[in-house]
């Protein structure tokens, strides 16, 4: 391959992830040695910014919880897999747009990683998809009652809307106290609000408006003593804290790595738990859907499928694992940490997020209680990208830097003041 078509693949797979355009091949350098963090912390973090992302220093991104961004080494896995692919140079592969056997051997390195066992787990799009399963995919009939936080993303909740638009089942939300008190309370919540009718209770393990954990074991093993199907949705969770699924005790579980396993887009996980794995209706199939010896394989038989992204998924985990996860948690929760120290001091902010390390992770919210019109308008022409609307979310990630949180608070300080 020469130089120009080397350019042009780059920039298409750049363009397809939402990054900036290379004006190179994509490579990375091997990760900043361990002893630099342990010495330098911050310039280690730098280094790990400017060296391993493709993010331009203008860029100021506080979103992560919305968008991920994927590193080079996951942008260079991507875009050689579409070369090899396009070129057939696969050569122990016939089917390199989906490949079930290869699959199978990364659905044992995702399963350790998330863990769980590699039967229960399927590869999928996207959470969304493996919501989407799980609430077409129970058998509810007329009357059957579905509890939920009132925070749940709407992948979460319209599946089970649609449940009930379709077949009467009722679905209730229990609204979730902003901060909260402590991890008992919310577990106090939503244990009490299961009722007689109640067949299922579904809440996110964090929050996606705000960034909140919740007690999942204790709402877990609540549900199965009652025999209620517990449904967590994790597209929050793995990357972002550490977590095995075996220990949670729920009965369905979804993941989205994209934003923070260091994935590409277009990649997700669907756990079931092994009881399930036989009354579970597949949502999209194709030969082999009812072939239960597949276990959990019956849920990612979808069919032709981009494999590159599945080849990104695999490398953001390698990345993970090179850097350390227990650093990467620790960085995410250092900045957050950061973030919130900064938003409480000033008077007009009105604080979501508990000051309770065990509520929170990379994602810190807040309401402004002024007219922050002309400091939104200042950081969108500056560059920033956060999540903004009635309440401020921001999610840090091991790419935030610590003066792009020092900038969203010095433009809300010029514009608002500090009192």
């Amino acid at each position: 391959m020469n130089r120009r078509e080397l350019l042009k693949n780059s920039a298409l797979a750049a363009a397809l992830f939402g990054l900036p355009v290379p004006q190179g091949g994509v490579t990375a350098k091997p990760v900043p040695e361990r002893s630099l963090l342990d010495s330098e912390p911050e310039t280690y973090w730098m280094r790990i910014r400017k060296e391993q992302f493709l993010l331009p220093d203008w860029r100021v991104f506080l979103n992560n919880g919305s968008l991920g961004v994927a590193p080079k080494p996951v942008v260079a896995a991507v875009t050689g897999y579409l070369n090899r692919s396009a070129a057939l140079d696969m050569k122990d592969d016939e089917y390199p747009r989906w490949g079930y056997e290869t699959l199978d051997a990364y659905r044992t390195e995702v399963a350790a990683y998330v863990g769980c066992n590699k039967d229960e787990l399927a590869l999928t799009h996207n959470a969304t998809e493996g919501l989407s399963t799980i609430a077409a995919g129970i058998d509810l009939k007329a009357g059957d009652e579905v509890v939920m936080t009132d925070q749940e993303h709407p992948s979460g909740r319209s599946g089970w809307y649609l449940k009930k638009a379709r077949f009467g089942v009722e679905v209730r939300e229990v609204k979730i106290p902003l901060p909260p008190k402590d991890p008992g309370q919310l577990a106090d919540l939503m244990i009490s609000a299961i009722g007689p009718r109640t067949r299922v209770i579904l809440f996110s393990g964090i929050t996606s408006p705000t960034g909140l954990i919740l007690p999942i074991r204790a709402i877990c093993d609540a549900a199965r003593a009652k025999g209620v199907i517990a449904v967590v949705d994790g597209a929050h969770i793995h990357g972002q804290m550490p977590v095995k699924i075996s220990d949670l005790g729920c009965d369905f579980f979804v993941g989205s790595p994209h934003k923070w396993m260091f994935a590409p887009a277009g990649c997700g996980f669907l756990y079931v738990r092994e009881e399930w794995l036989e009354r579970l209706w597949p949502l999209t199939v194709t030969g082999g859907w009812d072939d239960q010896t597949l276990k959990a394989g019956r849920f990612m038989r979808l069919g032709t499928n981009n494999r590159a992204v599945l080849e990104g998924l695999m490398a953001g985990m390698h990345f993970s694992s090179d850097i350390g996860h227990d650093h990467v948690y620790a960085r995410i929760h250092q900045l957050a940490r950061m973030a919130f120290e900064r938003a409480r001091r000033l008077p007009y902010i009105e604080m979501l997020t508990p000051d309770d390390d065990r509520m929170y992770a990379g994602m810190v919210t807040f309401r402004v209680k002024k007219d922050g019109s002309r400091a939104w308008e200042i950081m969108r022409q500056k560059r920033m990208w956060s999540y903004m609307g009635e309440q401020i979310r921001h999610s840090t990630h091991i790419h935030t830097r610590p003066q792009d949180i020092d900038l969203f608070f010095g433009i809300l300080e010029d514009t608002l003041g500090k009192a």
